[in-house]
């Protein structure tokens, strides 16, 4: 990957991150674009998932996000990363659009589960279970706005980027 295309994928992924750090509405983060971003972008395999998972984790430390369901919020993170290294045959507005609600979906799932799981708010139960998804459901819908309003604005501006600055473009090589 060339030091330019470095740099200019980099600089998108922190500043996304960086935006968890304004006043938001709950759920309304970059979060999952950034992680569907950075494994479709990002040629060296390593990197997809290193870069956003450290803008996740700066941002993290910044916010003191840190809690019992971390670990889960950051393996469905490198899952939706994994999504996102699907998109790399073909980046078309539809694939795109549906890997972000795929990953919507996923976090939603996982870290929901976590928090029935591990958090000690909800019995061990199917109900508890069933509770802790239905107390969920308000906060998924901005979940999901702000992952396809983040994905398109991180693939769109990324696209324009290239085409003003061709630097930028990927070469045909890709590493593991």
């Amino acid at each position: 990957m060339n030091k330019i295309r470095l740099a200019g994928l980099s600089m998108i992924v922190l500043a996304a991150a960086a935006s968890r750090l304004i006043p938001h509405p709950p759920n309304f983060t970059p979060i999952a674009a950034i992680a569907l971003f950075g494994g479709a972008t990002f040629s060296d395999k390593r990197l997809a998932f290193l870069v956003p998972l450290l803008a996740m984790a700066l941002s993290d430390i910044v916010i003191g996000g840190f809690s019992i369901v971390t670990p889960f919020v950051y393996t469905s993170f490198s899952a939706i990363v994994c999504i996102g290294l699907l998109l790399r045959a073909s980046k078309d507005p539809i694939r795109i659009g549906g890997a972000s609600v795929a990953g919507a979906l996923l976090f939603f799932v996982v870290t929901n589960f976590a928090v029935w799981l591990v958090a000690g708010y909800y019995p061990k139960t199917l109900a508890g279970l069933e509770a802790c998804f239905v107390a969920a459901i308000p906060f998924f819908r901005n979940t999901l706005l702000s992952d396809l309003l983040y994905t398109g604005l991180l693939f769109g501006l990324w696209f324009l980027a290239e085409r003003r600055w061709p630097s930028l473009a990927a070469s045909h090589a890709t590493s593991s």
